[in-house]
């Protein structure tokens, strides 16, 4: 990467009005950096040297970095070269810029259930969703929570204890009298309503609730995943990877109507959360292969508050190798990830022209989130490098090399924001002003809605700090048809649109870190 040339010339624009001769005094630091112009270092960010990596980080060699896997594992050792390249050191000390995040692929088990002397069948009646453990035991009886929600505005968990018990839930949301969902008293589906969000959502309520097991009817959902997981038990393959649950996990079944009515009759029509007296038998194999895939970590410190931190992520990850074709994801995410490598460089260049940022910047490109957003959730939620009430604020890139074929309005100079005003006016407000003042890109809020079917919000890497009231914003070009296939290769990428919006991510963190006070939060976590 060009260093030495835009260094020198940084340093002598940044600091030739900021000092007079060695016999006067220096200018205080405020005032040299009032003058600062961060176009000259954005102008290290480039066209060539996002294409001459994207070509190399997308190619056949990596494999199609699947998680875990060879390719994977040739990816995050090219982006440590080139922060040592960079000289960016890592917050983890030595020259460990890996953050390992210990995963699990587990074979689909197959159940044996039995409930007061009658068997129900793997794949018919019912399905392991998870399985942390071995379980071999028999109930006296089972909770049943209703539709197992727990939120602020509704919770079938408020009057019952469900720790350390098996628990059986139902799929849906209640409405009330005037047909508004009750946890969001609006029409508009939430996220426990249908779906795999849902069922992801009431996972997680009977955990934080203390169940141990979770068996939840959903008769929508069933048929769909019971052919697939048998197919996938038949031929002996994997299941999805999961974080290692290190004995935090929960046992979760689906299950048909018939064997919900065989542990409540009234299961369709009833909502009341009660202990149920019944005998089940169950008796299921845990079938895991550990995996360790990593995080990559680099980071530079800030000159004022180094203890509040910008985050900017993309995933390194992609689909791997199937059927034979190399699935390469050059603009998923190959796109993002190169863009963070031209960010760093171009904050570094500032830093040794003695105009490094008042913040700290953590570049972080996390693994699996192809399969569940895995590496932003171990860092969020797991392991954080720094704590999250330091961190100010997540610039998250995913997808931002090609243009969206649907986008039949405006000009193709955009990018598609999501998150920015969520949480934050000062955030959104940051982000207008910065591609304002610099890169005049279209600002398009299209799914940027809270109505928005395709819910992306919830589907990259930022939604993990979103989630713990850190406000975000995902910067995203659209899909195409090239999306998650082997022919999202680096040949199609728009350069010189992902020079501009790698820009346009770099100026809006410039003034994050650099601005007086802290990006505020001044809006409720989405849901």
């Amino acid at each position: 990467m060009k260093k030495l040339l835009l260094l020198s010339c940084a340093f002598v624009i940044a600091t030739s009005c900021g000092t007079t001769s060695k016999n006067n005094a220096t200018t205080s630091h405020s005032e040299t950096t009032k003058i600062t112009d961060p176009t000259i270092y954005a102008s290290t960010i480039t066209a060539e040297e996002l294409k001459t990596m994207l070509y190399k980080y997308a190619s056949d060699e990596f494999e199609g970095r699947d998680t875990g896997e060879k390719g994977q594992k040739m990816a995050v050792e090219y982006l440590k070269q080139k922060y040592i390249t960079m000289d960016i050191p890592t917050p983890l000390g030595d020259d460990d810029y890996f953050q390992e995040v210990p995963l699990e692929k587990q074979k689909v088990a197959e159940a044996k259930v039995v409930v007061n002397g009658k068997s129900f069948e793997s794949f018919k009646n019912q399905i392991v969703l998870a399985i942390p453990n071995d379980v071999d035991i028999t109930l006296n009886s089972i909770v049943y929570v209703g539709y197992g929600i727990d939120d602020e505005n509704y919770s079938d968990y408020k009057n019952i204890d469900v720790k350390g018990k098996f628990i059986i839930a139902k799929a849906g949301e209640p409405k009330d009298a005037d047909g508004n969902y009750i946890t969001s008293g609006n029409t508009e589906e939430t996220k426990w309503t249908n779906g795999r969000q849902s069922l992801s959502s009431k996972r997680e309520a009977a955990k934080a609730n203390g169940a141990i097991g979770l068996l939840y009817m959903d008769n929508n959902l069933f048929p769909r995943y019971a052919g697939f997981y048998q197919s996938q038990f038949s031929a002996g393959t994997a299941g999805r990877l999961s974080l290692k649950n290190n004995d935090n996990g929960i046992t979760m079944m689906m299950i048909n109507e018939t064997l919900a009515k065989a542990l409540n009759p009234t299961i369709s029509e009833d909502t009341t959360p009660k202990e149920i007296d019944t005998t089940i038998n169950l008796e299921i194999k845990n079938k895991t292969e550990s995996i360790m895939s990593e995080n990559v970590v680099a980071f530079i410190k800030g000159s004022e508050k180094p203890n509040e931190i910008i985050v900017i992520s993309a995933h390194l990850d992609h689909e791997g190798i199937k059927n034979g074709e190399i699935y390469n994801g050059a603009d998923d995410d190959g796109s993002g990830t190169v863009a963070i490598l031209e960010i760093a460089q171009a904050f570094k260049t500032a830093e040794k022209a003695g105009h490094g940022p008042k913040r700290s910047i953590l570049f972080l490109h996390v693994t699996g989130e192809e399969k569940g957003l895995l590496g932003s959730r171990y860092y969020a939620d797991v392991a954080p490098v720094f704590p999250l009430e330091n961190t100010v604020a997540n610039l998250n890139i995913d997808m931002i090399g090609r243009v969206d074929p649907e986008r039949t309005e405006g000009t193709r100079n955009y990018i598609y924001l999501i998150g920015s005003d969520k949480l934050s006016t000062d955030l959104h407000q940051i982000s207008e002003e910065a591609n304002s003042k610099y890169t005049q890109i279209e600002l398009d809020y299209k799914f940027n809605d809270d109505n928005d079917p395709n819910r992306f919000y919830y589907r990259s890497d930022h939604y993990n700090f979103a989630k713990n009231n850190i406000p975000v914003i995902f910067y995203f070009n659209g899909t195409h048809a090239d999306y998650h296939k082997p022919s999202d290769t680096p040949d199609k990428i728009e350069y010189d649109l992902l020079e501009t919006r790698t820009k346009l991510v770099f100026y809006t963190a410039w003034e994050v870190a650099n601005r007086n006070d802290r990006v505020v939060v001044d809006k409720k976590v989405s849901e």
